[in-house]
């Protein structure tokens, strides 16, 4: 992963949400991806916030855009490694969110676990 594909993605992949665009947001990730999020154990009631398979994800994510219909991202700043990002955000309320994901071979997102402030 360079740096200009990180910041490729990572805008994508913002664009998508501030679109509130489902079937344009799932297209990042994997059918077997595995998500861990406060957010999620806070919507699905979930204490380990997890949130396993494609379809399951999209269900998630149709809840929290119902939960929020004003929700947007503003992109901070991206992180990269070898097979991994880390998008840097700040959501419609100020919430600063670090999403690492880690990408399949064909770049698509296998696995997330994000991270928010207080």
């Amino acid at each position: 992963m360079t740096k200009e594909e990180a910041w490729k993605l990572a805008e994508h992949w913002v664009a998508a949400w501030n679109a509130h665009d489902l079937d344009l947001i799932l297209t990042h990730y994997e059918d077997g991806v595995e998500l861990t999020s406060p957010a999620a154990a806070q919507l699905l009631a979930r204490a380990d916030g997890k949130v396993v398979g494609k379809t399951n994800l999209r269900a998630y994510f149709q809840r929290g855009l119902e939960a929020y219909p004003n929700l947007h991202f503003q992109l901070e700043d991206v992180l990269w490694g070898v097979n991994s990002v880390v998008l840097i955000y700040q959501n419609q309320k100020g919430t600063r969110t670090a999403e690492f994901m880690e990408l399949s071979a064909p770049g698509k997102v296998a696995r997330v676990v994000a991270n928010y402030s207080a």
